[in-house]
């Protein structure tokens, strides 16, 4: 099995697009529920997340010393990172098929990347090792979470 990242990017265009056809934000959200239930059914969908717009987020410059921090929203931006999910599939094939079948409109691009998996890199370094644990950790925090906020909605 392999790990990919459907990076969901938004343009000018898109967002033109979506006020011109006044789509309801419901049904976004209908659309995307049934995609994302689809792939969780399938057993492929490891994450997914949507994003607040770029005005609360901020770019960090590292062309400086110390780095620096500037404030959303991007203007110089043309595609903003709207979302992303990470899937657990057999192939580039199909992370293609999947990527082909996400509810998104004109304008929108989704860039489809392979993660890295931690046996790519030598597993004699430490610091392979600690992110690891690191990971297996995250995922202990994460399954503990998950629970906790299962009993609050019993």
């Amino acid at each position: 099995m392999a790990r990919y990242m459907l990076i969901m990017r938004s343009t000018p265009e898109a967002e033109a697009a979506m006020a011109e056809a006044e789509v309801d934000f419901n049904q976004i959200i209908e659309e995307m529920g049934r995609f994302n239930e689809e792939l969780i059914k399938a057993g492929v969908m490891l994450a997914g997340e949507g994003l607040t717009g770029p005005e609360e987020g901020f770019v960090v410059d590292f062309n400086a010393d110390p780095p620096a921090v500037t404030d959303g929203p991007y203007t110089e931006a043309k595609e903003l990172f709207n979302g992303f999910w990470i899937l657990d599939v057999s192939s580039k094939e199909e992370a293609k098929q999947w990527a082909q079948k996400v509810p998104l409109g004109k304008g929108v691009k989704l860039e489809v990347r392979r993660v890295s998996e931690s046996t790519e890199f030598p597993m004699d370094n430490p610091w392979i090792k600690k992110e690891i644990q690191w990971r297996a950790d995250l995922a202990e925090k994460i399954a503990a979470q998950a629970r906790a906020d299962a009993d609050r909605l019993a």
